[in-house]
């Protein structure tokens, strides 16, 4: 019988699990047994965690350097008020440990990159990807076909949700859906987009019974199919996804077996260093041009619902999505300064708006989390 003995005690604990003829002590066994790595502690993997915890796994290890921040508990439901500006780490580890003691919760607190991830992944049996950005995705899908472990895969927009399960034996990888990320400029983060709180905890329940499903042997996994959520319309739809012989990192023939620089591949390098890039101003240097008797036109490319959290006084909003055509609102003779919450999105608009003739233009170093900051304390952070 595979996996360790059971005690008494779980026994007794998973009883529901023992009356079920698929799962039974054998499964409960594999469960036990199992190591599961879970990509992130947010959204997707807080369900995860909770239920995957709860069913049994032996050991859950979790990847996640970030702390627990007030805006996270409106869908990150493994934290609760009191473990605000608490590591994630600790504050899951004690809450899976009480949910249930016989899981041994092993923490990574660093960020998963090319450098780590082989190490990292080397040790599971099942990795949960739980991540919510483009580059993490492509490297826990090629360390996973590199190493040979399924990636149950998760993602979420706003109201929709997709889960899948890649690089298992035969089935195909993020790759052979996702040949190439989009442009960084087209995807809003979860901040800029916004999500559905619950959302997150279907994708991520649906996610731990990929797993269970790896670990135990029972059912069909989502191996070759794309199953499609739309939370507005409560429909679920399938997609097939076959594996490419082309692929690059699972084809026939693939021309790349090394972790390569993920950043860079899906054009998410961070921003340059201050005084590396003349279309930025920073915050102190704003503050006093906002002082003269004409300052410069004060753009705010965010979208309505980050206008009414805070704003600048003085801006005009203009999201970053309605500008082509709003150009005509602003002053081709008069400076322009435009900003949004973290520094990215106005670049993007800085540079757009150079191409169309504005002479002088410049972004935000920061932007209105930095005015926070650095300015004036006043001004709320989100």
């Amino acid at each position: 019988m595979a996996g360790p003995a059971l005690t008494p005690a779980e026994v007794r604990r998973y009883a529901r699990h023992f009356s079920l003829p698929d799962i039974g002590e054998s499964g409960q066994r594999r469960l036990k047994g199992a190591r599961v790595l879970l990509v992130g502690a947010g959204g997707l993997g807080s369900p995860a965690a909770l239920y995957l915890a709860a069913a049994g796994v032996g050991t859950l290890g979790v990847v996640d350097d970030d702390r627990v921040d007030e805006t996270n508990l409106q869908r990150q439901i493994l934290f609760g008020t009191s473990q605000v500006g608490r590591g994630k780490l600790a504050a899951a580890a004690d809450r899976l440990q009480d949910l249930n003691p016989h899981t041994h919760v092993e923490p990574f607190p660093e960020r998963l990159t090319s450098v780590n991830a082989r190490e990292i992944l080397r040790g599971f049996d099942v990795v949960m990807d739980g991540s919510d950005n483009f580059p993490t995705r492509y490297l826990v899908s090629d360390a996973c076909v590199m190493l040979g472990k399924p990636d149950v895969y998760g993602a979420i927009f706003r109201f929709d949700g997709q889960v899948s399960v890649f690089a298992a034996a035969g089935g195909p990888c993020y790759r052979c859906l996702f040949r190439d990320p989009p442009p960084p400029e087209l995807v809003p983060s979860c901040e800029q987009a916004g999500v559905l709180g619950v959302l997150p905890g279907i994708i991520g329940s649906l996610q731990a019974l990929e797993v269970v499903k790896l670990v135990t042997g029972v059912g069909q996994p989502l191996v070759g199919r794309l199953l499609l959520f739309d939370g507005l319309s409560g429909r679920f739809r399938e997609l097939a996804v076959k594996r490419d012989p082309e692929c690059p990192v699972c084809g026939d023939a693939p021309t790349i077996r090394e972790l390569i620089d993920y950043e860079a591949f899906c054009g998410a390098a961070p921003a340059p260093p201050p005084g590396d890039d003349a279309s930025e101003i920073d915050v102190t240097e704003l503050a006093t041009v906002l002082g003269h008797p004409h300052p410069p036109q004060l753009v705010d490319v965010r979208e309505p619902w980050e206008w009414a959290v805070c704003r600048l006084e003085g801006a005009t909003l203009i999201p970053m999505g309605e500008l082509p055509q709003r150009l005509d609102e602003l002053d081709r003779t008069r400076p322009v300064v435009t900003y949004c919450h973290t520094g990215r999105r106005s670049l993007v608009v800085c540079e757009f708006l150079m191409q169309r003739g504005f002479r002088d233009v410049r972004s935000l170093r920061g932007g209105i989390d930095a005015w926070s900051v650095e300015i004036d304390s006043a001004v709320a952070r989100y």
